[in-house]
């Protein structure tokens, strides 16, 4: 049986949003790609984005893509595990991403 999600821990769920030239191509048709836990589950990270924007989420495609190497002088570590969530909302729906100075 699935946890129940609570409302105060919505927006932890969601890092910030990616922004990278395949993110913004996915916009016209109106999917929207963020970070997230790598912990959170699709009906966390949708109820998550519906409230927090309040928009109507139809569709989600997570991927956890790999960890990268990463050296400073002689000691090799990695960039912490993140999750990336392409959420796609019902026609007529949008997030503001880029809002009006």
């Amino acid at each position: 049986m699935p946890k129940p999600i609570d409302a105060r821990d919505l927006p932890d769920i969601i890092w910030r949003p990616i922004i990278t030239e395949k993110a913004t191509l996915n916009l016209e048709n109106n999917q929207y790609t963020f970070e997230v836990a790598p912990k959170a589950t699709k009906p966390q990270i949708k109820a998550a984005i519906e409230s927090l924007f309040d928009v109507k989420v139809t569709g989600i495609s997570t991927a956890n893509p790999p960890r990268k190497k990463r050296r400073l002088g002689r000691y090799i570590g990695y960039r912490s595990t993140y999750k990336r969530a392409i959420v796609t909302l019902a026609p007529g729906d949008s997030i503001t991403l880029f809002p009006e100075v």
